[in-house]
Formats: C-alpha cells, sequence, structure tokens
C-alpha cells in the first residue's frame, strides 16, 4: 500500500485522536523553548556544530575510536547492518547467551536487530514501554520517540489480559513483568543519543531508567550507534542536552541522561555503524546527518500527525523519514517526499536547522516519481501557463467551459483520494 491509502485508512479510525496528542506535545515544545532567551541562537551553535560533524566526520571517527580504546571499552565498525547483526551475534553466542534485553534503539530497527536475532533462536525483550507495547502487538514502532503514541490504554489493557484500563495500574503491570525480564538477561542492548569523541564515551538519555538497567544488570552491554552521533567535546555535548528534551517532549532535560565509559562489572562493547553514512556524505542530502532524533518534525507535521507514522512504511517515519527512506530503496520509498505539503513548519522547530523543505524539494527530484512519462505533457503545460497571464487566463477559461464529467476523467488519478474542488463563476482577476 502506498502512503496515501494507509493515511487514510489510519485517519478514519484515529486520525483526530492522533493529531490532538501530538499537539499537545507540541505546545508542551513550545512552552519549553519559551524559557530559554537564548533558543534561536543555541540552534545557530548546534547547527553550526553539526556541519563541523558532517564535514570532518572520518576524523572524528578515528578520534572517538582511539580514546574508546583508552578508556577500555571494546569497540567494532560495521559496515552496514548485515555485519552489525553478524558482530553482535558473535558477541552473543561467546558467552551462550539466550536473552537480551534491548533499550529504544532506532539504529537496531535500521539494521533489523530483533528479527535476526529471534531467527536465531535468541529471545530479545523491548525495554522502553511504548516498544513493549508494539512488541507484543507485533507492530513496529509508529514514533521516533513516542513509539506506542498511535494505541490507546484500551490496547494495552488488551496485550495484558486485563479488564482494568487505568494507566497508572497498567504501566505498573508492565514495570513488574519487565523487571523480572531485567534480572534473567544475559546481555542488555541500547542506542546511544551522542558519542563523545575526545572521551570515547557514550551519551544515553531516557525517562524510563531502562537503558540504565539494561546497562548495568548484565555482564556484557552492547552499544550500537549510527557514526552521526558523535559530538567534539563535552561542552558541544552541553548544547545538544538543552534542546533535546526540550526540544522533543517539553522537558528542561531527560530524567535519565547517562555517561557511559568503562563497565565496572562486566564487558561493555561499542558498534559503530556506518550503513550508508559516509556516502551520503558526498551526496546533497548530506545535511539529513545532522539530525539529533528529538522528533520535533515529526510532532509538528500536519501529515504525520493525521496518518500516523506507520503509513509511512519505513522505521523512520514524518519529514525526516521521507528524507531517509528513499535513500534506502529510492523504488519502495519514492512516493514519501511528495507526502509533504512544504508548509514549513519542520524547518521552523528543527533544532539542528535542517533545511527540511529544500532537502524535500531536491528529493522529488531524486525520486523523479512526478513527472513521469504520462505526466510530462500536462505537467509543461500548467508550468507555461503558470509563468504567463495571458496563457492562464485563456487555461481558466477552457477550465470553465470543460464540462465537468469530462474534466473528472481527465483529473481521475488526481482526484481520487480527493474531492475535486469547485471552479469559481468568476475570475479574480478581469
Amino acid at each position: 500500500m502506498k502512503h496515501y491509502e494507509l493515511a487514510i485508512k489510519f485517519y478514519k479510525k484515529q486520525g483526530p485522536r492522533h493529531d490532538k496528542a501530538l499537539w499537545t506535545i507540541r505546545q508542551k515544545r513550545d512552552k519549553a523553548i519559551k524559557e530559554v532567551d537564548e533558543w534561536e541562537s543555541l540552534r545557530d551553535q548546534a547547527s553550526s556544530i553539526k556541519d563541523y560533524v558532517i564535514n570532518n566526520l572520518k576524523e572524528l571517527v578515528d578520534e572517538f575510536i582511539t580514546n574508546t580504546k583508552k578508556e577500555g571499552i571494546e569497540i567494532f565498525f560495521a559496515k552496514d547492518a548485515t555485519e552489525h547483526n553478524k558482530i553482535i551475534f558473535d558477541l552473543l553466542k561467546e558467552i551462550n547467551a539466550k536473552k537480551v534485553v534491548k533499550s529504544k534503539s532506532m539504529l537496531t530497527e535500521e539494521c533489523g536487530l530483533n528479527e535476526f536475532l529471534e531467527k536465531e533462536g535468541i529471545e530479545v525483550i523491548d525495554t522502553d514501554l511504548g516498544e513493549r507495547i508494539v512488541q507484543l502487538r507485533g507492530e513496529k514502532p509508529s514514533h521516533i520517540v513516542l513509539p506506542a503514541i498511535h494505541t490507546t490504554k484500551e490496547d494495552v489493557a488488551e496485550i495484558l489480559g486485563e479488564d482494568n484500563t487505568d494507566p497508572t495500574f497498567l504501566t505498573h503491570k508492565m514495570r513488574k513483568l519487565l523487571r523480572e525480564e531485567f534480572l534473567s538477561a544475559d546481555v542488555g542492548i541500547s542506542g546511544a543519543n551522542f558519542l563523545v569523541a575526545n572521551r570515547g564515551w557514550a551519551v544515553v538519555c531516557t525517562n524510563e531508567g531502562n537503558a540504565d538497567l539494561g546497562a548495568i544488570l548484565p555482564k556484557l552491554h552492547i552499544i550500537s550507534v549510527g557514526i552521526e552521533k558523535i559530538v567534539p567535546s563535552m561542552q558541544d555535548l552541553g548544547v545538544f542536552l538543552r534542546m533535546l528534551a526540550r526540544n522533543a517532549t517539553g522537558q528542561k532535560i531527560t530524567t535519565y541522561t547517562s555517561i557511559f565509559g568503562k563497565k565496572n562489572n562486566g564487558k561493555r562493547v561499542i558498534i559503530l555503524v556506518d550503513n550508508g553514512r559516509f556516502d551520503r556524505l558526498n551526496t546533497e542530502f548530506k545535511e539529513t546527518l545532522k539530525c539529533i532524533r528529538c522528533s520535533a518534525c515529526l510532532t509538528t507535521c500536519p501529515v504525520f500527525r493525521r496518518s500516523g507514522g506507520h503509513s509511512y512504511r519505513y522505521i523512520i517515519p514524518g519529514p525526516i523519514g521521507s528524507l531517509l527512506a528513499p535513500l534506502v530503496n529510492k523504488e519502495e520509498f519514492a512516493d514519501l517526499p511528495f507526502v509533504c505539503t512544504l508548509c514549513g513548519s519542520c524547518d521552523m522547530v528543527c533544532p539542528v536547522k535542517i533545511p527540511f523543505n529544500k532537502q524535500l524539494v531536491n528529493m522529488r527530484r531524486y525520486v523523479n516519481e512526478i513527472p513521469s512519462s504520462k505526466f510530462q505533457v500536462p505537467s509543461k503545460i500548467a508550468e507555461k501557463a503558470m509563468h504567463s497571464p495571458k496563457m492562464f487566463k485563456l487555461f481558466s477559461t477552457i477550465l470553465r467551459l470543460t464540462p465537468k464529467p469530462i474534466l473528472e476523467y481527465a483529473i481521475k488519478e488526481w482526484s481520487k483520494y480527493k474531492a475535486m474542488p469547485l471552479i469559481p463563476k468568476e475570475r479574480f482577476i478581469k
């Protein structure tokens, strides 16, 4: 199914509720950033830091690897998802691991780690509350920060086999079940929000503490992270920590901000993953590597709020997903850049100033879905008409004189999921 078919199906079922829930988050975000007088200055600073990172990424990766080894952490580099999954499987096989507790990581979703390990007979338990909900439902996350935002308390009660739909009761029930999983797990796997190049440290920001339990209780802790998450120094880290939670959920800072160095009660491993990121440095889409996954572009997007994350069909939905997905598979996700209305809301909220509108227009050109051969002639005619007042006047006259059934047939593909607009009886300009 294409985006628009899934989007319509979702909107009919729960679009208004989803829209309202995410708009509430957007309002909390707006309130939080107003408390920081220098917010726009921080955005400039964060954007400059990220520009420096993507322009010096190879050197920063080398610096991080060197300092991580000095810290006493074992480190691997994976060129793609297949290599990443094999490295993890080999690490688990070394200790005969049977159960893994995993905290939220979009990188492991990108690499398909859960499915890979389960095929190898290893049990994988997602421990983030939202992630665990969608895992039990057999779904993928629909939002990169609020993975189960598309579900209701009734949905959660159903998967837990409970009649009580009180959110506090359900949270405590899930907490009890997950605590048992932590205590019996062989390995903890997490992502990381940032990597500090000059220290060799990984930084994880959560609100539930599950990443910390997975990092501390099992003897082996594996951190899987994309190379673009590197920041040069602790001073640079401070800029992003002031922005991340405010822009994501309206908090001043996440409940837990943990910095991981050498593991004292076992072994810690970091896997740096490329998976096309170095190649992206040489393209017009390299600025997508600036993303810190705050999710503000999703939460503010009027299309995402009404259509839901699953309609995008990619692990990362919304405006950033519409840029990333076609870079993974141009043919499968060619429709996503055209989902955007180019309203510019994502440009306004992005903490690192990714130029979404410009990038999405470029992506439309990149996928080359529209105009296809059957649209090229009418598109060229429309373009000429838009650039000439005389031709535009002639074109609008022809539209008025064309019988409605013929007009509807001519644009049947366009109007398949849209109502044809009414044509005014009189022109605005005489």
